[in-house]
């Protein structure tokens, strides 16, 4: 094999795998351990979405540390900070994980930028888009298993098991990271470095003044805060459905990501236009997702988990659906770090579904919390038509 599915990358992408392979563990085992200590949803809600908060407010600036000192050593120098945040859950009480988060979401932060601008650099243009969607791919397939082996550690061994799968975790991580090599692709161009000094905070009143970054940004700020809702009670809400499960719920979900984005990888629109009727259908997906959800306390297990599969078809369409478009429509001097604030968006919105949506089930229930989602959700396909077509070039 050649190309994006050279051994070279295919590394990448199971480095890739490991590292997001202790946070399907930790998204089952941090809401379960809090609840047993007694803390509140709005507690849980803030530790959980410290994660993706800090990882937003790090996304801007590790892409420009990265270009100045490369991402094998900036990928280097956070394994030993990612180990360190998970070697702090194996210790510490509520407090410690707040803190471990954080240093996670710094981490993922130049984690994620390091791998996907180390693909972007060693490959070929035509096959770049290739190389993210397997770096993608392999980022949700933890999320198959992980559930189910968190529910098991919980069950069987508690926070014993935990510590040495965690530990092992960061040591085979770490391990297998500090052996990568990537060299830069001999078809790369010379980085144009009148493009460097544009101002970060310049760029941020884009998301307003920009009709088609501020859309997509909105449509994928909501969709988020309905993903970490999810992600971040789901556990506890499972143990009040009958025949509840979450690891069965979470495998599910990220199950349909995977074979979603294989599955409707051409159908994506790939054309700078605005498909109303597509990203309607999509949010659509999201609010019938969440609805199910809610109403499964009274209406069954089944439901539950029908949930599951419309959230994962959701969530691997929308995101590669908006950055495609806006890969078409924004303007190229400023691309990137647009397309950078959009995917700070996206953390954002997770970060929030913990956060805001916490309160929101400590006043009222899960049920009525996931019932808001859904609303959110409603009020996005009406957001999401717009009569105009948008397209590049129209502005």
């Amino acid at each position: 094999m050649s190309g994006a599915m050279s051994w070279p990358f295919l590394r990448l992408y199971l480095l890739a795998l490991l590292y997001f392979s202790a946070n399907s563990i930790l998204n089952v085992i941090i809401p379960l351990q809090g609840g047993a200590l007694g803390a509140s949803s709005t507690t849980i809600g803030l530790i959980m979405g410290a994660y993706m908060f800090t990882t937003m407010f790090f996304r801007p600036w590790a892409g420009r540390i990265i270009q100045k000192q490369g991402p094998i050593k900036v990928l280097r120098f956070i394994l030993v900070i990612n180990g360190f945040a998970l070697l702090l859950y194996t210790f510490t009480g509520l407090g410690g994980f707040l803190a471990a988060r954080i240093l996670q979401g710094m981490s993922t932060a130049f984690f994620s930028m390091a791998l996907q601008i180390g693909i972007i650099d060693a490959l070929p243009e035509k096959e770049r888009s290739q190389g993210i969607s397997y770096y993608s791919l392999f980022t949700y397939i933890p999320g198959i298993i992980g559930p189910i082996l968190a529910l098991g550690i919980w069950q069987t061994g508690g926070m014993d098991y935990f510590t040495v799968v965690m530990i092992g975790i960061a040591i085979v991580t770490g391990v297998f990271g500090y052996s990568i090599k990537l060299e830069k692709g001999k078809e790369q161009p010379a980085v144009n470095t009148t493009e460097e000094p544009v101002s970060m905070f310049e760029s941020f009143g884009q998301l307003v003044k920009n009709p088609f970054l501020f859309k997509c940004s909105v449509l994928m700020l909501v969709s988020s805060i309905v993903f970490g809702a999810i992600t971040t009670f789901i556990p506890l809400y499972a143990q009040q459905l009958k025949s509840g499960n979450a690891g069965v719920y979470f495998m599910l979900q990220a199950g349909t990501v995977v074979l979603a984005r294989i599955a409707f990888r051409k159908r994506i629109p790939s054309d700078g236009k605005w498909h109303s009727t597509f990203m309607m259908g999509t949010m659509l997906l999201l609010t019938v997702a969440a609805l199910c959800v809610s109403i499964s306390l009274t209406g069954g297990v089944v439901f539950f988990y029908v949930g599951a599969l419309f959230m994962g078809i959701a969530q691997a369409i929308l995101y590669p659906a908006l950055t495609t478009y806006l890969s078409f429509v924004l303007p190229q001097m400023n691309r990137n770090v647009l397309i950078g604030l959009f995917i700070a968006m996206a953390d954002l919105g997770i970060s929030l579904g913990g956060v805001v949506m916490g309160p929101v089930a400590d006043l009222s229930s899960y049920a009525i919390m996931y019932m808001v989602c859904a609303i959110l959700g409603a009020v996005m396909i009406v957001f999401a038509y717009d009569r105009r077509q948008m397209f590049v070039g129209q502005v």
